[in-house]
């Protein structure tokens, strides 16, 4: 981790502070990273002022460049210095510039040679000016009871004649025009750990992330009133390449640029997150407690600050990270019965303006968001652009209510339209987008009692209804308390069964005739007091049929008999059976009663290979059959005549075999009765004009 401070901790850089490395593996040198000259983080009696620290990995060279923004008065503060913390073992180096120099404004009178590098001009592979790294030493500097460091010790191998001559630093030009404020009354009296109205999150303790307590002897403050009214959201403007299990070093780097470099009492967050959502307690004196940070200058004293691991100026932190922050600031809040959601009113320790231009004067009542980014009190650009524009979905985490509740589905029901349908049993399941971690619990209400309750993780739950009409919703209760209840859905119980107010019935239809597969129709008629869902054929095949549908076309094998089973199901699930056996029959043309003159014929496309034509007028067949459904074989061509056809005796049909290309074995025409009965039917040729021939092949019926 590396930082750069300077001698007088009110003084700022306006213009820039940059950083970059190089990467001990990959031996590369990392992007500029610019480090905020101005973060308003200070803490009283602060030993030096500096930049945010950045965290940069392990790295074996570095290099620093500062601009004042091209203005000579700004002029850069004094005693400017490199720090370099080792987290892993708490040691810090410190460096001094190499070098000094004022960037001309105006073109140079002389035009330079343009074979001669620039000076101080950098490549893209390696630092400007070679610094050297020196082995890791402890700080000597220790603050003075003023506040005013005793003056740094010079790191063995930097050259002292690098040390910024005067005549390239102005010391007057440097120090902030902006006063520090005047420490304010805390106290070290440890308040009271009041309850709050949240849950405390796992927060991983100093000893935790490897503190080491000795070099913050100094009792905690805590503030004045006792109480924490808002919440300052910080970044801490690095480098997001750290790993989640860096996130302890990240924060003792922090810690020790804060206490070390800075000359601050302790590290000066609350509460740190890292990009995992990771949370580490902060400044010490008791998380529970209304500690003051050194975070918020001039609000201090009546705030509690986060900070995110990481810079968040191009992209937000990752869920993981805004959650904990939320649950964080809920729980802080909710110790002093405030609102997350709300507003609050500040008391400025000192005059100053924000991010956005706004300005006061030290003593004047501010209103802020309760959740509210660092930038909002200060003209820094913590916690960034991203962040601070997520702030509000932070707020609305820690305050709710659950967002996004829907119910998805019921299972172990049936639905028509918007109503469901059960026996007894539902299972509910809904989803929601609030994080599981910041939901209390849901409840399942059923007719607006509490039927089951289950953790904020959950995503489903069952209950058993009474016979009836019900509406069953789901409640999801925030951490904070508040309830959000989805629309409700409307779910009968009932048990009554299904019934076939039309048994099946089966009949012969028109079609080609096999002996392994004569057409028929399979007819039935199933109604439900509630709601029909579907009728289901198990047997001899497997079909499933909507609720509207009374009809199907199947076929048997001839000869052989058939039970034709069904179920009826209703959307609770209850059910009703029926079935219907039949066998077809093939009765030959030669089985045939014979009228008049009839001439057999011989092919493999008749049924039992012949067939029986006639052309002469009123030529006839005649079968006699005990059954329920009749059909009438015959082959077709273009010049095929018509015929008449008589049952018991009388004329119900004529019959045209004309057709547009050869056919065989088709049943042309049926007849179906109500019950099984003796029947006779009998065929007639016509004598077509022109086309007098008429060819058989047979009846079937069905019985």
């Amino acid at each position: 981790m590396v930082g750069v401070t300077w001698t007088d901790p009110g003084a700022r850089v306006r213009g820039t502070v940059e950083v970059r490395t190089r990467n001990v593996e990959s031996g590369q040198w990392s992007p500029w990273l610019r480090l905020d000259g101005d973060s308003g983080e200070r803490d009283n009696g602060a030993a030096r002022g500096g930049t945010e620290p950045a965290w940069v990995g392990p790295s074996n060279a570095v290099e620093v460049r500062v601009d004042s923004g091209r203005s000579v008065a700004a002029g850069l503060p004094a005693g400017l210095r490199l720090d370099m913390i080792d987290p892993g073992k708490g040691s810090v180096t410190s460096m001094e510039p190499a070098g000094f120099r004022i960037e001309q404004t105006d073109p140079p009178s002389a035009a330079p040679d343009p074979a001669a590098p620039e000076q101080g001009a950098t490549t893209p592979d390696a630092p400007s000016v070679p610094v050297p790294v020196p082995a890791p030493v402890e700080p000597t500097e220790e603050p003075s009871p003023t506040g005013t460091p005793s003056g740094p010790a010079s790191p063995s191998g930097t050259p002292s004649a690098s040390v910024s001559p005067s005549a390239s630093v102005s010391p007057s030009a440097t120090a902030s025009t902006t006063p520090t404020p005047t420490p304010s009354s805390t106290t070290t009296t440890a308040p009271p750990a009041p309850p709050s109205s949240a849950p405390r999150p796992p927060i991983t303790s100093r000893a935790g992330w490897g503190a080491d307590e000795s070099i913050s002897p100094e009792e905690p403050g805590y503030l004045p009133g006792g109480k924490v009214k808002a919440i300052v959201v910080h970044h801490t403007a690095e480098s997001n390449n750290y790993t989640c299990a860096d996130g302890p070093k990240v924060v003792r780097g922090i810690y020790a640029y804060h206490v070390k470099q800075l000359g601050w009492k302790d590290i000066g967050y609350n509460f740190l997150v890292d990009k995992c959502g990771t949370v580490y307690e902060g400044r010490k004196g008791g998380v529970d407690r209304p500690v003051q940070g050194a975070h918020a200058y001039g609000f201090n004293a009546e705030t509690a600050g986060i900070s995110v691991l990481g810079t968040y100026t191009d992209a937000a932190p990752p869920q993981a990270a805004m959650v904990s922050v939320a649950r964080v600031a809920a729980w802080k809040l909710g110790q002093y019965g405030v609102d997350p959601a709300g507003t609050t009113t500040l008391t400025a320790g000192d005059s100053g303006i924000n991010y956005f231009g706004k300005s006061w004067a030290k003593g004047a009542q501010l209103s802020f968001p309760v959740i509210h980014g660092h930038r909002d009190g200060y003209n820094t650009q913590c916690p960034g652009d991203a962040f601070y524009n997520q702030l509000a979905t932070v707020r609305t985490l820690a305050a709710g209510p659950v967002s996004g509740l829907a119910i998805k589905s019921l299972t172990g029901v049936g639905v028509a339209g918007s109503t469901y349908y059960t026996k007894a049993a539902v299972t509910v399941n809904w989803a929601a987008t609030t994080p599981a971690a910041l939901i209390s619990r849901f409840e399942l209400l059923v007719d607006g009692k509490v039927a089951a309750t289950t953790a904020g993780t959950a995503t489903s739950a069952k209950a058993t209804l009474a016979l009836g009409t019900h509406k069953v919703a789901v409640r999801a209760v925030h951490q904070s308390g508040k309830a959000t209840t989805t629309a409700a859905a409307t779910v009968i119980a009932e048990t009554g069964a299904p019934s076939f107010t039309t048994k099946p019935a089966l009949s012969l239809r028109t079609g080609t005739v096999n002996t392994t597969a004569v057409p028929l129709t399979l007819a039935w008629k199933a109604t439900d007091g509630a709601a029909l869902k579907e009728v289901r054929l198990t047997a001899p095949v497997a079909k499933t049929y909507g609720p509207t549908v009374a009809s199907a076309a199947h076929t048997a094998k001839s000869g052989a008999a058939t039970t034709w089973s069904m179920t009826a199901y209703d959307q609770a699930g209850n059910t009703a059976t029926a079935s219907v056996a039949g066998t077809p029959v093939i009765l030959q043309e030669t089985a045939a009663t014979k009228t008049g003159t009839w001439t057999a014929k011989s092919s493999t496309s008749y049924l039992g290979g012949k067939s029986y034509s006639s052309s002469s007028a009123k030529a006839g067949l005649s079968w006699t059959f005990t059954g329920r459904s009749a059909a009438w074989v015959v082959s077709r061509a273009t010049n095929s005549g018509q015929a008449y056809v008589y049952v018991d005796g009388a004329k119900v049909a004529t019959v045209d075999l004309k057709a547009s290309a050869a056919k065989y074995r088709e049943a042309i025409w049926t007849k179906t009765w109500s019950g099984s009965a003796k029947h006779t039917v009998k065929i007639v040729v016509v004598g077509t004009s022109g086309r007098p021939t008429v060819t058989t092949d047979g009846l079937v019926y069905l019985k």
